[in-house]
C-alpha cells in the first residue's frame, strides 16, 4: 500500500513537471536499450575476463559497466538519470567529430570504426529525440546556480 502510494505521489510529481506519460516511456526504453546493450557487451568481459587489459581498456570496459548499472537506475528514475543521457549524448557526439569524421574524410574509415560510427549516430539521433529538451533547459538551465555559502571570517 505504501509503495503504491509513493508509486502516485512520483506519476503526480511527473505530471507537474509538465512530461507526458509517452515522453517518460520513451526515457525508460532509451535506457532499457542502453542496458540490454552495454550488458550483453560489456558485462559479459566484466564478469569473464581471462587476460590482463591494457590500462585505458580496463577503464573504458569500467566506465561503460557502470554506464550500464545507472541506466536501470534511469529505468525507475528516468528524470533524475538524465545526466546519464547528456553523457551518452556528449561522447558519442565527441567520437563522430574528434575520430569518425577525420577518418572517414581520410578515407580511412574501417569496417570497425564504420560500425562504430553507424551506432553512434544512432545513440545520438535517438537519445536527442528522447530527451524532454524544454524540461532540460528549465531544470537544468533556468533555476538559479545553487552557492555555496561562505563562512564569516573571525
Amino acid at each position: 500500500m505504501i509503495a503504491l502510494r509513493e508509486e502516485m505521489a512520483a506519476r503526480r510529481g511527473m505530471k507537474m513537471a509538465g512530461i507526458s506519460a509517452y515522453r517518460l516511456h520513451a526515457l525508460r526504453i532509451v535506457y532499457l536499450l542502453i542496458l540490454l546493450f552495454l550488458g550483453s557487451t560489456i558485462w559479459p568481459g566484466i564478469l569473464h575476463h581471462t587476460r590482463v587489459w591494457p590500462m585505458m581498456d580496463g577503464v573504458a570496459r569500467a566506465m561503460l559497466a557502470a554506464i550500464a548499472i545507472m541506466a536501470a537506475l534511469g529505468i525507475l528514475y528516468p528524470l533524475q538519470m538524465l545526466p546519464i543521457l547528456f553523457y551518452e549524448i556528449a561522447w558519442k557526439a565527441l567520437w563522430l567529430v574528434a575520430v569518425g569524421l577525420p577518418l572517414w574524410t581520410a578515407g580511412h574509415l574501417d569496417p570497425d570504426n564504420a560500425e562504430n560510427a553507424k551506432a553512434c549516430l544512432i545513440g545520438v539521433i535517438l537519445f536527442s529525440l528522447a530527451v524532454p529538451w524544454p524540461y532540460v533547459l528549465k531544470t537544468f538551465f533556468g533555476a538559479p546556480a545553487i552557492r555555496q555559502e561562505r563562512k564569516a571570517s573571525r
